[in-house]
């Protein structure tokens, strides 16, 4: 434990070091062919937060570059903090390597004989510079002279290593505890995407063919549901025109299926309808929720906060009584801006009591006979990302259709053992869900830990081991 201070005096930063900017940018390609130098920009800094050290960047600077803009170089040791940007004004790093530094970011450089580097890094990583922001234009600017007229608490030389010392022991702890929680987060999508994965290949469960056999009866083959659901499919048809027939699955030839289950494609199964575009501004504080792919949340729940919610005029519901969603109904979304996020095809389950009008962008999905739930888990299983990723139209937007939706072809096994899979995957989800929710709590919980122990040292007070 490190005992409070005696000797404490407060100076002003720019007393303690040299405080200024860096560089303007280079414009053209030619001063970063074959670069050697590290240019430091403000999104280097981003990805330091966590980071007390940065000595790579994407950009390199060369000599005619140097030259002919008179770039300064900054040596190893500095301290970088943003000096624009409303997010990212409480970054911080070190140099860790000769570097240019663009002009939007403070450098700390030539710091005098009685303060610490490593203590006025932590000092600053603790001083939230939010306070001291002026408002521009477009963004926050923190002016060199409020800089320099921080107050920073300067014990003994001595006391300052000592903080230095117990902070970073500190850390080094939090950050292996954070390590970990992170390492079974990982491990804990694995886990889901393989229980998904044998949820819809016959592995998770028994199967209905095992106990039929075991139990001395008979039972409902997928072929036999396949046919039920499109004599149901054919009654539904209330369309003009001849009724259409569906697409027949497309059968993989490198799958065997298991005992009891049939190939067939969504088009067979289920029946889409896509959402209608409603104007912006006639969004309102209060009326019928409007359903938007932002509120499609990838744990397969619809969620609705305050920055998410939009509604529409009730008349806007009453006339398109067809588009507004209820009660455990899926919905997919159709559009997203790439493919790494899986938010192309994302697909959730309404609540019970769910009720909102479906907009553009999205599609209702109804499965005829099997559950929505199996309908839910077998969408969101590796198979049909699988199929998702194929369908890449190479455009900035990716987009898929329904008419695409109605190709993909998958297992399909009886109602009861649908059950089953369903009732199996939502035990062991929640309990995964659980242990991923303990485990986001922590890593919030260690940043309060971080922020304490820093508050506590640069007040005077003791820090616990």
């Amino acid at each position: 434990m490190i005992a409070a201070f005696s000797q404490v005096l407060q100076i002003p930063l720019g007393d303690l070091c040299d405080v200024e900017g860096g560089n303007s940018a280079p414009q053209g390609e030619q001063y970063f062919c074959n670069g050697t130098v590290p240019f430091v920009r403000m999104r280097d800094l981003g990805r330091y937060r966590k980071t007390t050290c940065l000595d790579q960047t994407d950009q390199k600077v060369n000599d005619q570059a140097i030259r002919s803009k008179r770039l300064k170089i900054f040596e190893p040791g500095c301290i970088l903090f943003p000096r624009s940007g409303s997010v990212a004004l409480n970054h911080r790093a070190v140099l860790g390597t000769r570097a240019c530094i663009v002009s939007h970011i403070g450098i700390l450089q030539n710091f005098r004989a009685n303060i610490v580097p490593r203590y006025l890094y932590w000092f600053l990583v603790s001083y939230d510079m939010s306070q001291i922001a002026k408002q521009t234009t477009n963004l926050d600017l923190v002016n060199f002279s409020d800089i320099r007229r921080i107050n920073v608490p300067v014990p003994p030389l001595e006391e300052q290593q000592r903080i230095v010392a117990e902070i970073e022991k500190q850390f080094t702890r939090l950050d292996a505890g954070v390590g970990s929680l992170k390492r079974i987060q990982a491990a804990l999508k694995r886990y889901r995407a393989s229980v998904l994965k044998a949820a819809c290949e016959g592995r998770l469960v028994a199967t209905e063919a095992e106990l039929a056999r075991n139990e001395n009866r008979r039972y409902e083959t997928g072929e036999e549901l396949l046919q039920r659901i499109l004599k149901d499919r054919r009654e539904r048809w209330n369309r003009k025109g001849k009724y259409k027939e569906p697409m027949m699955p497309h059968l993989p030839a490198d799958e065997e299926l298991p005992e009891g289950w049939a190939w067939a494609s969504w088009d067979q199964v289920a029946l889409s309808q896509n959402g209608r575009p409603f104007r912006s501004a006639e969004y309102q504080r209060s009326g019928f929720k409007l359903l938007r792919p932002g509120n499609l949340h990838i744990s397969g729940k619809v969620v609705w906060t305050n920055e998410n919610t939009r509604y529409m005029p009730q008349c806007r519901a009453d006339e398109n009584r067809d588009l507004i969603v209820r009660g455990r109904e899926l919905i997919m979304n159709l559009t997203a801006q790439s493919l790494r996020d899986e938010f192309l095809g994302r697909v959730c389950l309404t609540s019970k009591d769910e009720e909102c009008l479906l907009n553009q962008r999205l599609a209702r999905l109804t499965p005829i006979i099997i559950l929505p739930e199996f309908a839910l888990y077998l969408l969101k299983a590796w198979h049909f990302r699988r199929f998702v990723d194929q369908l890449n139209t190479g455009s900035l937007i990716q987009h898929m259709f329904t008419s695409q939706l109605a190709e993909f072809t998958f297992p399909l096994p009886s109602l009861a053992e649908q059950q089953r899979i369903v009732a199996e995957l939502e035990r062991r989800l929640s309990l995964i869900e659980h242990i991923d929710a303990v485990a986001i709590k922590t890593v919030e919980r260690v940043a309060r830990l971080r922020e304490a122990a820093l508050a506590r040292a640069f007040t005077m007070r003791e820090i616990d081991r």
